[in-house]
């Protein structure tokens, strides 16, 4: 083990100021239990304490005032829940009131009355006083008397405040700890790359994050921590692609006589360039020898499906079989009947397999897979089951690639494993570019970034519920032109029966509105065959409008649907709207979308809402998600590559994210292996993070 791994290992109750009860109390609740945990424990703001404000300066602008000051006295009032603390401070220019609501008794025997202290909190006027509510204060000293620093604060727990372990407990515990930790802390990024980018050095930039002499320093330090968390987080994934592009071959697709074939006599319509762009990197790939690993991503109705077949064609140019997992069987049932009119046009034998196929259907679909006379297979998990066994599978498609496990998809990567199949992940929901640089930044991405010609964009509007009555009456207008309609209800876990009341009560209504049109109702308590019948009674236009929740965000392609209705809109993110709204706009029919809210919305609401009517471009919503959210749940899963992540914020910190992935790459480009003098320091880093037991890591 390195040196380095040895001091950061050391518990953190052998730190001055720390011992094992209060280390006991960091174990649990912040899980620090090293120096480098604490070390790595980043404030997650700073406040500016470099400056005194005069009580007659004061204003309810300021986010925060520090002032110089006696303490004269204070008293306690108030009974109940409104049993408060109120201390009198002044500076000599006014009088500043200090409540405190809980901690009453403990303030009351630790405060000097007549003494100096500094307060710092968020003043509020009342009255033409000015009060600080629960201030920050400490007694004036020779060491603060002309001003603190930056004062970090820390990610902190209730029961760390009860226990009197504030951020300034945890400002002092770092000071001890930096004081001693100096002389171990490694330089982890070549020089060329500090040079290259004005970066300050590890051992600076982690005085700086903790204890900041100015905004500088902290603008610094910030910068140097998350271009070397990036780096590292891009170095791994990049490293994880050049070795499974390395190691593993992949069969080579460049015989094109069928895709000539499709292309001159069967295609029914014009590609669109993005389209034409993504089959050619695709091509690109089965010509190298080299397995492909690509993330397809298009906007609900960009055409993947399409892409996907001709890039199946490649496949079966070349004597390879291809397949296609899709997560429900609705979908696979879509994805099948609209394929198969195309395979049959050249000949192809294309079958489907899902949970309900039938025992003796499943024995004539195992034996021609065997043989080799099935060549595309459509279907579900059923793909992945040990009983289907292929001839020669040579490309996977695997469609809304979020709703599958890696374990599943590795199971369908294994079904050829004298040499493995291509892999292609199709999703349609539009991922920001630095986040898919950080999810899936071991895959080839390719974007279909245009929706075919003649598609009109879906007439987005936001509506309150007084308008109701207009409503229904615009709905009735749309059934008489032929037309079919969704109307969605939010499902929240934490209130699911709520919910289902809604949806239920929703479906009376909306029954008592349109007592001659025939409804289907869908719900996710509904057992699967129901479903399934509920939403084929719609497909066939049997019923005329869908009364649901979010089981049909992704669902079936009903190119009669033009119109979706979203009731409660204030409770969806941006990316679901912008799903649903995708269940419309199908045909060629003009389709809209209504946002259906009450008055009161907040400020982040009122962009979701805006932004939804404004635009229908899924990357362009994707981005503001992703300022608004944070990319946290963005993918509804918790992925490794994102969660690394302890100080770069990848709604704010593109530019970073870029310039660290290039650094990787030419770094990577020049010596895979990182055995070169230059980059020693990063070797070194590296083999410190695999002997290291500790989550020393998470610092890169």
């Amino acid at each position: 083990m390195t040196e380095r791994t040895h001091f950061f290992d050391t518990k953190i109750e052998f730190l001055k100021g720390v011992g094992p009860q209060r280390a006991a109390l960091l174990n649990k609740e912040l899980n620090i239990f090293t120096y480098g945990d604490l070390l790595q424990h980043y404030p997650f703001r700073h406040e500016d304490r470099s400056q005194f404000h005069h009580i007659n300066e004061l204003s309810e602008l300021l986010p925060g005032a520090q002032i110089k000051g006696r303490l004269k006295d204070w008293l306690i009032t108030g009974e109940g829940h409104k049993k408060r603390l109120v201390g009198t401070f002044t500076d000599g220019t006014g009088i500043l009131e200090l409540v405190w609501f809980h901690g009453i008794s403990w303030f009351e025997k630790s405060l000097r009355k007549n003494a100096d202290y500094i307060v710092y909190g968020k003043p509020a006027e009342f009255g033409g006083r000015y009060s600080i509510t629960h201030p920050d204060i400490e007694l004036l000293t020779p060491e603060n008397i002309n001003g603190g620093t930056w004062q970090p604060i820390y990610p902190l727990t209730d029961m760390l405040r009860k226990r009197r372990v504030d951020s300034r407990t945890i400002s002092r515990m770092m000071k001890s700890l930096l004081e001693i930790a100096t002389p171990h802390i490694r330089e982890t990024l070549p020089e060329a790359l500090i040079t290259q980018y004005r970066l300050a050095s590890k051992a600076e930039a982690l005085w700086s994050i903790h204890l900041p002499p100015s905004q500088a320093h902290l603008h610094q330090a910030t910068r140097r921590l998350k271009f070397e968390e990036l780096f590292y987080n891009q170095l791994r994934l990049i490293k994880s692609k050049i070795l499974q592009k390395n190691e593993f071959p992949g069969q080579v697709f460049d015989k094109v006589e069928l895709l000539k074939e499709f292309y001159d006599n069967h295609l029914p319509f014009e590609l669109t360039n993005a389209q034409a762009r993504v089959l050619r990197e695709i091509h690109d790939d089965f010509k190298t020898g080299r397995q492909m690993n690509r993330l397809l991503q298009g906007d609900v109705g960009s055409g993947k499906t399409i892409v996907a077949f001709i890039a199946m064609l490649m496949a079966l140019d070349n004597g390879a079989q291809a397949c296609l997992m899709a997560p429900t069987e609705i979908l696979a049932d879509q994805h099948y009947q609209g394929l198969k009119v195309y395979a049959e046009r050249l000949g192809i034998n294309i079958g489907k397999l899902t949970g309900s196929t039938k025992k003796k259907d499943r024995r004539v679909l195992h034996e021609e897979l065997q043989s080799g006379a099935m060549q595309i297979l459509v279907g579900t998990h059923a793909l992945i089951e040990d009983a289907v066994q292929f001839k020669n599978l040579g490309f996977c498609v695997i469609d809304e690639q979020h709703r599958f496990g890696v374990a599943q998809r590795s199971r369908l990567w294994a079904k050829n494993e004298e040499i493995h199949p291509h892999i292609m992940v199709m999703t349609a929901t539009p991922i920001p570019r630095t986040l898919a640089m950080t999810l899936y930044g071991d895959l080839d991405i390719s974007v279909i970034d245009e929706l075919p010609a003649g598609r009109k964009p879906i007439k987005t509007v936001h509506r309150y519920d007084a308008h109701r009555a207009t409503l229904f009456g615009f709905l009735k207008e749309e059934i008489a032109k032929g037309r079919q309609i969704y109307i969605v209800y939010p499902l929240i876990e934490e209130s699911e029966k709520m919910d289902l009341k809604d949806l239920t009560d929703g479906y009376e209504s909306i029954s008592r509105s349109f007592p001659d049109v025939p409804l289907s109702i869908l719900h996710g308590r509904m057992k699967p065959q129901d479903k399934d019948y509920e939403m084929a009674r719609f497909v066939k236009n049997e019923t005329k409008i869908m009364v649901a929740t979010t089981v049909i965000e992704v669902g079936v392609n009903v190119p009669n649907a033009s119109v979706m209705v979203i009731e409660n809109a204030e409770r969806f993110g941006l990316a679901q709207l912008h799903q649903l709204r995708g269940r419309v706009g199908r045909g060629a029919e003009q389709s809209f979308c209504v946002l259906m809210t009450d008055f009161k919305l907040s400020q982040d609401t009122r962009k979701r809402l805006e932004t939804m009517c404004r635009t229908n471009n899924g990357f362009e919503i994707s981005e503001v998600d992703l300022e608004l959210r944070g990319p946290g749940d963005l993918t509804g899963t918790q992925q490794s590559g994102i969660m690394d992540l302890i100080i770069a914020d990848l709604a704010k910190d593109g530019a970073i994210l870029k310039e660290a992935r290039k650094s990787a790459e030419a770094i990577l480009d020049a010596d895979p292996d990182l055995v070169t003098p230059p980059y020693a320091a990063i070797r070194g880093h590296l083999d410190s993070l695999r002997a290291s037991d500790t989550n020393w890591s998470r610092i890169s």
